[in-house]
């Protein structure tokens, strides 16, 4: 066989190994080994893609290949290891962008390379095609970390009819793509330019959303970045690249479907930045009052119950409070206590972000609950502790028509026999809108910092054994 067969064969099991990798982690006691072997496969197809190209007079260039994969390497193994499971949101969409940027830079030098020599309109518009989405992923996921890492703040960086403002950048860029793809005579300053406004573009888009929207944010660039890698595969004919980038661009086009559906909004919505512009809804009756609840109160409760949910929020992952979550849940079970555990899914600052919390905690993936199951347990639940959640639990969302998040699916915790709320203060959330639960007759609050105080009910319950 030629040897172009042998690349090709690696290309192919690198792609089942990615696959499969992927479908093994639907399970927590999977994810492991896949992750492995997935990385596996990745690195498979890298060593094929390294050696696939080379000719007599290319050897020089391995030195700066190698170099670069182990610098690389090398970051990623420092990030990997030092980044706490709080930052995982910024540290994903750090990665996500440099993704992007990968895709600008090849896009770039792909059209530098066919100069006045002018390609067929399709192959043109493949390479600018590429350079756009990497533009606007890099832009988009820089911004998301930058605002999840708390160094910009979304109020600061918004304008007037923002929304409009971003159908027209849109607009501008899709008419580059148009122009820079029907011919490359249009000489370098035009293609930078272009660069620009689509690295603006990405900025401007992600600008206006809020934190409570980022999971949505952070899956919608993944797709970008899958997209534009498959775009550039096409560019180098490259399988790999091609199969890679579909799987990233399709699951993370599915993932963002299913968050704008748990958040109801529309992907047009999340595209044009409409998340910023929320409705404040009706605001609380000043003669409403909140009942408080001490430690021991509490604890009582919580150790006298049957069944008993947790609903973690982005205040348990501020807190990493999940540990000390976990040995309560210990306490409990050992107590008779039935505990589980109801997932949103835009709970955190990124899809899948309280399952990762959990997991760290060794949580037993069985006793998490998805928001359907959750709001069925709800039904016959004695106690429901809530952790640092507010608008996933927020039950204007069923009653208050005014209100930015109305329609969006919550999880239903006033319909428990009692509901705990623990929260620093009163503070919004932040989607910026008053929480009625608060001032439920069943409602609770246990103010203080998440781990202070689930430390505060791990020594209460111990002490009522």
């Amino acid at each position: 066989m030629s040897p172009a067969v042998w690349f090709d064969l690696a290309y192919l099991v690198g792609s089942v190994c990615i696959v499969w990798g992927l479908k093994r982690m639907s399970s927590p006691e999977t994810a492991g080994p896949g992750n492995t072997l997935a990385a596996i496969g990745m690195g498979l197809a890298i060593l094929a893609a390294v050696f696939y190209p080379l000719g007599e007079d290319d050897n020089g260039n391995l030195i700066w290949i190698f170099g670069g994969l182990l610098l690389g390497s090398g970051v990623g193994y420092v990030l990997a290891k030092k980044v706490a499971m709080t930052a995982m949101p910024q540290m994903v969409s750090l990665l996500n962008g440099m993704g992007g940027a990968t895709a600008m830079i090849l896009g770039l030098v792909e059209y530098l390379r066919i100069g006045s020599n002018s390609g067929s309109f399709a192959s043109n518009l493949t390479v600018v095609f590429a350079l756009l989405v990497g533009s606007v992923s890099f832009g988009g996921s820089l911004l998301a970390y930058l605002k999840l890492e708390g160094k910009v703040d979304d109020k600061k960086i918004t304008l007037p009819f923002h929304s409009a403002f971003n159908l027209v950048l849109l607009a501008l860029v899709l008419f580059g793509t148009w122009a820079l793809s029907f011919s490359t005579n249009w000489g370098t300053g035009l293609l930078f330019l272009f660069t620009a406004i689509s690295l603006f573009y990405g900025l401007s888009f992600v600008a206006p959303i809020g934190g409570a929207d980022m999971p949505v944010v952070i899956s919608l660039l993944n797709s970008f970045t899958g997209i534009s890698a498959a775009t550039a595969g096409f560019v180098y004919g490259n399988l790999m690249m091609i199969v890679g980038g579909i799987l990233v661009g399709a699951s993370g086009t599915i993932l963002t479907l299913m968050m704008c559906k748990a958040m109801n909004r529309s992907l047009m919505n999340v595209i044009v930045g409409g998340f910023g512009n929320a409705v404040p809804g009706v605001a609380a009756d000043s003669n409403q009052q909140v009942k408080s609840v001490g430690l021991t109160d509490a604890a009582i409760q919580l150790a006298y119950s049957k069944t008993v949910l947790v609903v973690p929020g982005y205040g348990l992952a501020v807190a990493q409070a999940q540990k000390v979550c976990k040995e309560l849940d210990e306490l409990l079970e050992a107590n008779g206590v039935d505990v589980r555990y109801g997932i949103h899914p835009v709970a955190g600052r990124m899809p899948g972000h309280m399952n990762v919390l959990l997991a760290e905690a060794d949580v037993p993936y069985p006793k998490l609950l998805d928001l359907e199951e959750a709001n069925d347990f709800l039904n016959q639940c004695d106690a429901v502790v809530v952790i640092g959640a507010n608008d996933v639990v927020n039950p204007a969302a069923e009653r208050d028509p005014s209100s930015s998040i109305y329609g969006m699916p919550v999880l239903k915790v006033w319909q428990a026999k009692n509901t705990i709320v623990m929260k620093r203060s009163m503070g919004k959330g932040y989607a910026g809108i008053e929480n009625p639960l608060f001032f439920e007759k069943n409602t609770y609050m246990l103010f203080g910092d998440a781990k202070q105080t689930l430390q505060g009910l791990v020594s209460e319950v111990k002490g009522l054994g």
